[in-house]
């Protein structure tokens, strides 16, 4: 059994902070395609703003992912569940973190926006042609 404190979910506040980051970094590379028809003196703000933002928010989905591996290793969660299935206390509330974990997470709203604004970007480059 591990030694370490039992993990937790961040607050809400740094969830949606790092969403935030992740969907403002989209919209800017989305913004690129117009900016370079019709303010490209912008675009090297905007490009430095939408790559600073997904550093911060890829490390951030990094951190996330680690902790979540580290406690399924940590706990041997994979082999108590396919075994005997035996699980103590410890167990049950890491497990209940690995869910929350992946029930409070943004990421599938973020994937959307990117996909969204994805093809938008694409339609406005075609009109701007």
């Amino acid at each position: 059994m591990p030694q370490t404190a039992l993990p937790r979910t961040l607050p809400s506040s740094v969830i949606n902070f790092f969403f935030i980051l992740g969907l403002i970094s989209a919209f800017s590379f989305r913004v690129l395609i117009v900016l370079t028809h019709t303010h490209q003196e912008w675009f090297r703000p905007v490009w430095y703003l939408g790559t600073l933002g997904y550093v911060g928010f890829f490390l951030y989905r990094y951190t996330i992912t680690q902790k979540r591996r580290r406690a399924i290793d940590a706990y041997n969660l994979i082999g108590k569940l396919s075994e005997d299935g035996s699980l103590n206390d410890e167990d049950r509330e890491v497990l209940v973190y690995l869910l929350s974990s992946i029930k409070k997470s943004r990421e599938n709203w973020n994937y959307l926006f990117i996909f969204i604004l994805s093809f938008i970007a694409i339609f406005i480059d075609l009109l701007l042609i």
